[in-house]
């Protein structure tokens, strides 16, 4: 057992989030591990995100994205934002360029304790985001929640912000929905080959919205960045809001933008909880004070 990947709990709005320090060395954390920090109390996680040296230039670290369940992930905001603490409380630089599945992502901290990740264009053809077939309208997909005849849930709209998101647009409080039962049943719908993030979504007016997120991996989660561009971006596109949205989710609000040059910006905070080590292959950890595991 080798206890010596400095760690820290951190969260996003909510979102609980690891964030593992794997820089100078090559080695990843397992599957295994991840599952084994999943299901401990006071390491259970929505994503870890594991920072490793860059293999290429062009970025200052490559970061890989790891789900509850030990599946990788293309992309995680919340995450993104933890990453930028993470490393400033190291360098005090400001700005990152992060390397993810999903591309390389511009993030930078702000005044005030927020920080500001560029989370790139979103997707909406069908063999983007992906899709095992292709549907008559992406906005308005053939997919239903609830008794046949009788859906609950109807017609999501799609995209791919990294990862594929559905997005059910509705007309009441987003709580009055069993998200965990409906979101299971949706995110192992047969359209979507990679399984789907599943969210609810309500358009409280021409510049808000207020929505909850049952991810693929994870099940329900306090906040999802990814989800939350999804959202605000498929709101724009669909007529039901403007290009500047606050996304209100369990855990608080974000500022997410559509940009005329297409990209989604998405700002909010991020919060260190504690430090510790952790084994990267099984998943055995020690907590230790504050400050005490960064590099």
């Amino acid at each position: 057992m080798a206890l010596d990947v400095p760690f820290s709990r951190m969260n996003g709005l909510g979102n609980e989030i690891l964030v593992a320090d794997l820089r100078g060395r090559s080695d990843r954390i397992t599957p295994a591990a991840a599952v084994a920090l999943a299901g401990k109390a006071d390491t259970h996680f929505d994503q870890i995100m594991a920072i490793h040296d860059p293999e290429t230039s062009g970025a200052d670290a490559d970061i890989v994205i790891l789900n509850a369940d030990g599946t990788e992930a293309g992309a995680c905001g919340n995450g993104t934002r933890c990453v930028v603490l993470y490393l400033g409380r190291d360098t005090g630089t400001q700005e990152y360029l992060l390397r993810t599945r999903r591309g390389i992502l511009e993030a930078r901290a702000l005044p005030g304790g927020l920080i500001s990740v560029d989370m790139g264009v979103p997707l909406f053809d069908w063999q983007d985001i992906p899709l095992a077939h292709a549907v008559d309208d992406t906005d308005a997909a053939p997919v239903d929640s609830g008794p046949e005849g009788a859906p609950v849930l109807s017609r999501p709209a799609l995209a791919s912000m990294g990862n594929p998101h559905a997005v059910f647009f509705i007309d009441r409080n987003v709580q009055s929905i069993d998200l965990a039962l409906h979101g299971a049943e949706v995110e192992h719908h047969p359209l979507f080959p990679d399984r789907v993030n599943v969210s609810i979504a309500q358009v409280t007016g021409p510049t808000a919205l207020t929505m909850r997120t049952f991810e693929r991996g994870v099940g329900l989660t306090q906040a999802c960045g990814s989800a939350a561009c999804a959202a605000a971006v498929l709101a724009a596109r669909t007529g039901r809001a403007g290009h500047r949205l606050t996304v209100t989710v369990p855990g608080g609000d974000l500022i997410v933008e559509w940009r005329d040059d297409g990209h989604v910006m998405m700002t909010g905070p991020a919060e260190l909880e504690w430090d510790g080590f952790l084994d990267p292959v099984t998943g055995d950890h020690r907590r230790v004070a504050l400050e005490s595991a960064v590099r």
